[in-house]
């Protein structure tokens, strides 16, 4: 899944070790709007991207790949959304238009009886 958010909030990191080794998380907060009329906030997980967090900014749009999964624990469920891919939005700039060579008045020419003799051949 893939959406267009706004960084709203940078949540602090959380660290820990486990059986498979250390671990690091870290969740931001993102504003982001469905094509509806009100605005969302989403709650985005980043397992062990702590390269990802370090580039975000608060207020900066960016386009967010994330994998959404739920799962049971002692009756309960849990749902985890969780970044793998993060680009900044690409700005679209329209091309400039091509510089126009300056405008450049063509010369008259008088038409007198001198200039209207037909010098041409047949």
């Amino acid at each position: 899944m893939e959406f267009e958010g706004t960084v709203y909030k940078i949540m602090p990191k959380t660290s820990g070790t486990s059986a498979r080794g250390e671990w690091q998380r870290q969740d931001v907060v993102f504003d982001y709007n469905d094509g509806g009329n009100f605005s969302r906030k989403l709650s985005v997980t980043f397992f062990n991207r702590p390269d990802d967090v370090a580039k975000l900014q608060e207020g900066a749009t960016y386009q967010v790949s994330v994998n959404v999964e739920s799962r049971e624990y002692n009756g309960r469920w849990y749902t985890d959304v969780r970044a793998w891919r993060l680009q900044p939005k690409q700005e679209t700039v329209a091309p400039a238009a091509p510089e126009m060579p300056p405008f450049v008045e063509e010369p008259s020419y008088a038409t007198t009886a001198e200039s209207s003799v037909d010098d041409l051949p047949f």
